[in-house]
């Protein structure tokens, strides 16, 4: 089963009435929606009983949780004082992710800033394996985390390095952001080619079992040369991509079962309703 639902609450959330959201499995339910991606991008400030209560309404809307972590997060740099909060940032947010029901934790690696991608990648190994052991020591192996590809060049977050770094250990999950890799490529991600090698470099690398099940973010986003991503846009905004009639082709024909996370500007709901439509008619 293909789980599609937002990150973060669109704007026709609040124009209906609601106010928090702990009332966000109930409104996404209602529009037929599976997933939705709480937001800790500007710092771990949810409270317990909060994720307690998103947790209660979840399990009674059937909707499957997850938690993006800070941006702020940068495991590449070579400050070691800065590589020990990003790790605490990662195990408040997985302690929030529990306590709320997630089972995945979306987590930005950093920028290479002056470093060569090879330096900066290694720190980020290292960061992440002293990540997971201090997870193991508080009780949350069970907590995925999720490093996700990036879309500006500077950063680290190819689909290669994303690789390296789930490399590490089975329990981390690829976030394969199509959007970002369409953006850090200057407009990639037009052919059925250039979608089944991403599929094809996840299998190799990481077997079947983390294939059939990564974890996803799609929008548009518009792109500079030579910077890469400027900022997402709208699914109707077809002057920028990548769609995602090819994407669903493929989840559906190989028979995956990732959570689609859709992060357009404001209307990110109702885009992963159109996303989930998309792929529900290719079944017809």
């Amino acid at each position: 089963m293909v789980l599609f639902g937002p990150s973060g609450n669109s704007e026709s959330f609040y124009e209906k009435g609601y106010k928090h959201s702990v009332q966000m499995p109930g409104y996404l339910a209602e529009m037929g929606l599976d997933a939705y991606e709480y937001s800790c991008t500007k710092g771990v400030k949810l409270k317990r009983e909060t994720a307690l209560e998103l947790r209660a309404e979840a399990e009674k809307h059937n909707i499957v949780l997850s938690v993006h972590s800070p941006y702020y997060i940068n495991l590449a740099t070579d400050d070691e004082e800065k590589r020990e909060k990003s790790i605490k940032y990662i195990t408040d947010t997985a302690a929030v992710a529990d306590a709320m029901g997630a089972g995945r934790i979306v987590v930005h690696s950093g920028a290479c800033a002056k470093m060569e991608r090879e330096v900066a990648l290694e720190y980020a190994k290292k960061s992440l394996i002293l990540a997971l052991k201090e997870l193991d020591n508080l009780g949350l192996g069970h907590v995925h985390i999720c490093p996700e590809t990036m879309g500006k060049a500077n950063q680290l977050g190819t689909l290669d390095e994303v690789m390296e770094l789930c490399l590490l250990d089975d329990r981390l999950i690829p976030t394969i952001d199509f959007g970002h890799l369409y953006a850090r490529n200057f407009g990639a991600l037009v052919s059925k080619k250039e979608f089944e090698d991403i599929f094809d470099t996840i299998e190799n690398k990481l077997g079947s079992d983390r294939l059939k099940s990564f974890h996803s973010h799609f929008s548009r986003i518009e792109y500079t040369t030579p910077g890469g991503e400027k900022r997402h846009t709208i699914y109707d905004d077809s002057l920028w991509g990548p769609d995602f009639d090819i994407c669903g082709e493929l989840i559906y024909k190989k028979n995956l079962s990732p959570t689609i996370i859709c992060e357009s500007a404001g209307t990110m709901a109702e885009d992963a309703l159109k996303m989930k439509q998309i792929y529900n008619n290719l079944s017809k």
